[in-house]
């Protein structure tokens, strides 16, 4: 939507700070301090929660009774494993919580709640203590929010990166002179310049480590930030003991170079860190944020007026400019519209709606002004189902993730004695050196990387996949889809289409195939019956020649029998069932057949058959050469189940199977050994959908087969099940190559810390590069959906 809410940012309560605070996020971005002004009663406006709240009714609830709620927020100010950690510890035990879950990649906190016994702003306040704030995700992806803490971070930077190079000038000379060389005073006076220039660096640009450590402190925590800040400070001062007193224990010797090279390569890294996190979601969040914030709205008597989209009404007619977004499903009011369907299917090439026809929330359009009719808003849109799918995806955390964050916060109190033994072990051997090697230690230890691998990685794949039209709505699902090696699919709806193609046509001598096309389109085309919409649908086809007798516009159809009316010279001729046409029905094969009939008796015989897909028998070979089995199961006759088969070219074929067999059937492979994924459509693939490994529900598909889905493919392309499944197995690959090099990071830096042979500024120029790669090694997940399309 690229806008904000009229929501203040939400933080800290004035009663729990110390008056005059200040707030910062992730990169000390300063927000002034808090007042008793400060307004939290707005996240509690209805109106205002449409936005990022849904409900649920509860079982014992009465009619008209909300029931749990559940919000999606943006935890700002937080950026590790840690923080995460803290915001959950602060929701969970509050009465009318029942849970509380962070994602510390995308920062996205899902929270059910209670509204009959806790207030939103309440627990946003709870938040608040801990140091971090609550935003609406629109609020606080809106352009203006980025572009002021991309301006703060750089800020940061810029005074991080020039005061080191000058401190780095001063520090040379004491490099290369050679002892003696350089009076005592001239170095006495460059000590001082790197002093002063190094303030500015601890003050400023270190301002968010300080105030993160000594938030988790408070609390009792260790975080990420609490060895760095532990490194700097104790840095700083003994390199400022030394300067004011070159006579003392420390006199000899100063860190003003490395302090200043390790905080701005921390901060570039961390710049760089953060950019890339908003590139690995950045796919979900532009999908998320499509709708316009206003819009044209015609008045009684005909003139536009610019309203708010949250003010629009259903039956409301829109004016909706080239560009511009639909902000609502609807249908066209004017003679065509160009429109933009990539949040629908994945395919950027517009298509034609003419006038009638229904386009979706979220999708463009691409031409002149368009008038539109209003039909659904809000929570009932096509759109916000996509959203609430996407939201879910953004803030699962997979398990290895999840493995991670247990391992991340021990490791932290382990760094930390760890560091304190080195201090203490060289102290005793060369006191000059225990302070460097202390401080190396602190630093390069922390497992930044570790919690970065695998959330980084799985949030690439699924903005990729979303690109393309696929929605992932578990990202442990990545793990899972990578090891299967079988795949079931239904039948009617997914490997074939859900209506009927004309196969063959047989007619009276005297008549054409054409002729008795014609005439029975003109029955059909006001039915929607699948059998009616197949003949049209081969009549439009064939384009039939013209002069086939017609019939009247007094078509009558009776329900499950058939259709009926008068040609022009008054005869009566039918379409439907044998029974219904006085016809004795034709056995010799199970396919589903239509007959034509007058005064004379039979006319016609039309047999039809399910579409294939146009990429099923491509999609079966490809899974194939990926060495996966296919099995087809459906509840179907045996024939045609096994027509299909052929034609698609699956493995093994079960016909005939309730959704009691089908479950036992799949129930039965995995006892085997077999590790399958379903692909599936209707609402009797619930059971299977939901008890598979991992598990495709087409775009089409029935909200239960949707809400029993790992992925959708909004598109309905097979073809989307081989890419997803390929960029599972990259993604894994990935993971597993982010996990081994922070444990190779960790066992070749550690110990070269320990033994002296990495010093303060090379342990930061480590860590930052440690989460760089890891967070660029996922990028490449970016574009391989791409390269394989």
């Amino acid at each position: 939507m690229n806008k904000a809410l009229a929501v203040p940012p939400v933080g800290p309560s004035p009663d729990s700070l110390p008056a005059g605070e200040p707030v910062d996020d992730v990169f000390g971005a300063h927000r002034g301090p808090l007042t008793v002004t400060d307004d939290f009663t707005v996240l509690d406006d209805p109106v205002e929660q449409q936005e990022f709240t849904t409900y649920e009714p509860a079982a014992e609830a009465s009619p008209g009774e909300a029931g749990v709620a559940q919000s999606v927020l943006l935890v700002q100010g937080m950026y590790c494993a840690a923080c995460a950690d803290t915001v959950e510890c602060a929701l969970q035990d509050l009465p009318g919580v029942e849970s509380a879950r962070v994602h510390a990649a995308t920062r996205r906190l899902t929270l059910r709640w209670d509204p009959a016994q806790a207030r939103l702003s309440d627990l946003a306040q709870a938040v608040g203590r801990t140091g971090y704030r609550l935003l609406p995700l629109q609020q606080a992806l809106s352009i203006s929010e980025r572009l002021r803490e991309t301006r703060m971070a750089l800020w940061r930077l810029f005074v991080a990166g020039f005061c080191n190079m000058q401190v780095m000038m001063y520090a040379w000379p004491a490099y290369v002179a050679k002892p003696g060389e350089m009076p005592a005073d001239l170095e006495q006076l460059l000590r001082w310049a790197s002093w002063i220039l190094s303030v500015p660096v601890v003050t400023f640009a270190s301002g968010p480590f300080f105030r993160n450590a000594w938030r988790d402190l408070r609390l009792g925590r260790v975080g990420m930030d609490t060895p760095v800040s532990i490194g700097i400070l104790v840095t700083f001062l003994v390199s400022t003991a030394a300067t004011f007193d070159p006579s003392g224990p420390w006199g000899h010797e100063v860190w003003f170079d490395s302090l200043t090279m390790f905080v701005f390569f921390l901060l570039g890294g961390r710049y760089l860190e953060h950019k890339a996190r908003d590139r690995t979601a950045g796919a979900l969040d532009t999908l998320m944020n499509r709708l316009p914030e206003v819009c044209d709205r015609q008045a009684a008597e005909g003139r536009f007026e610019t309203v708010s989209v949250r003010r629009l009404s259903v039956g409301d007619v829109v004016r909706v400019s080239a560009g511009q977004a639909f902000p609502g499903d609807g249908a066209i009011l004017s003679d065509s519209a160009t429109v933009d369907e990539t949040l629908l299917t994945g395919e950027s090439h517009p298509v034609t709606r003419s006038a009638g026809e229904s386009v979706v929330a979220g999708s463009f359009n691409l031409a002149g002004p368009v008038l539109m009719r209003v039909d659904r808003l809000g929570r009932d849109t096509r759109f916000a189902q996509i959203v609430a799918l996407m939201e879910k995806a953004s803030t699962d955390k997979p398990r290895l993730a999840v493995l991670a964050d247990r391992i991340a916060a021990p490791f932290l109190v382990i760094v930390l004695l760890s560091a304190l033994f080195a201090g203490w072990y060289w102290w005793q051997i060369d006191h000059s050196k225990a302070l460097a090697v202390a401080v190396a230690v602190l630093i390069v230890t922390c497992p930044c990387a570790l919690s970065l691998a695998t959330p980084a990685a799985m949030l690439t794949s699924a903005g990729a996949l979303a690109r393309r039209g696929t929605l992932v709505r578990r990202l442990q699902a990545f793990e899972s889809l990578a090891g299967i090696d079988a795949v079931v699919f239904d039948k009617t709806g997914t490997l074939t289409h859900d209506r009927l193609e004309l196969e063959s046509v047989r007619a009276r001598e005297g008549w054409t195939s054409a002729m008795v096309l014609s005439l029975a389109a003109e029955l059909a085309q006001g039915s929607l019956h699948p059998v009616s919409r197949g003949i049209v649908a081969a009549a439009k086809l064939a384009n039939p020649m013209e002069g086939a007798p017609s019939a009247r516009g007094d078509c009558r159809e009776l329900a499950g029998q058939g259709l009926q009316a008068l040609r022009a010279d008054g005869t009566l001729v039918r379409l439907g069932s044998a029974s219904f046409c006085g016809l004795a029905a034709d056995t010799a094969n199970e396919t589903p057949k239509a007959y034509l009939a007058d005064a004379d008796g039979w006319l016609a015989t039309f047999e039809l058959r399910e579409g294939l897909r146009e990429d099923a028998r491509a999609t079966v070979a490809a899974l194939h050469d990926l060495g996966v089995q296919t099995w087809l199961l459906s509840g179907d006759r045996q024939a045609a189940a096994e027509r299909v088969g052929r034609e698609v070219g699956v493995g093994a074929v079960i016909a005939g199977a309730t959704p009691e067999r089908k479950l036992a059937e799949l129930e039965a492979l995995q006892a085997k050994g077999r590790r399958v994924a379903m692909v599936g459509d209707g609402l009797n693939d619930g059971p299977v959908l939901a008890r598979a490994h991992t598990s495709f529900a087409l775009g089409h598909a029935a909200a239960l087969a949707q809400a029993q889905s790992d992925y959708i493919i909004q598109g309905g392309r097979l073809m989307d099940v081989v890419l997803t499944l390929r960029q599972a197995r990259s993604t894994m690959r990935i993971v597993r190559q982010n996990l081994v090099w922070a444990a190779l990071y960790n066992a070749v830096s550690i110990p070269m810390a320990l033994v002296g042979w990495m010093p303060p500024w090379l342990a930061g120029l480590g860590m930052a590069g440690s989460s760089l790669l890891v967070i660029g090694n996922a990028l490449r997940l970016a574009g391989s959906t791409r390269a394989r399309a």
